[in-house]
């Protein structure tokens, strides 16, 4: 799937934000407010960013620390 005629935004801080034509189009809202089936994310995703710049979808964001954790650990013993 192709998403097109967004605009990203970047803050100081390093967030972004992906916006649509109207609020909540990028995360499942049709313009008219119904709920759409499809959607870039939603409250609660967790993105990774990979070596290639790519966001990668990721687990819940507990399981995602624990592999973080784990990552730094192995890196240690390397």
């Amino acid at each position: 799937m192709f998403w097109l005629d967004y605009t990203v935004q970047s803050f100081p801080n390093g967030d972004f934000i992906v916006e649509g034509e109207w609020p909540g189009e990028v995360m499942g809202v049709n313009k008219d407010g119904t709920k759409k089936d499809h959607w870039l994310y939603k409250p609660g995703d967790v993105f990774v960013v990979d070596g290639s710049g790519r966001l990668k979808k990721s687990d819940h964001l507990s399981t995602l620390m624990m592999k973080y954790e784990q990552s730094k650990v192995d890196k240690a013993v390397d």
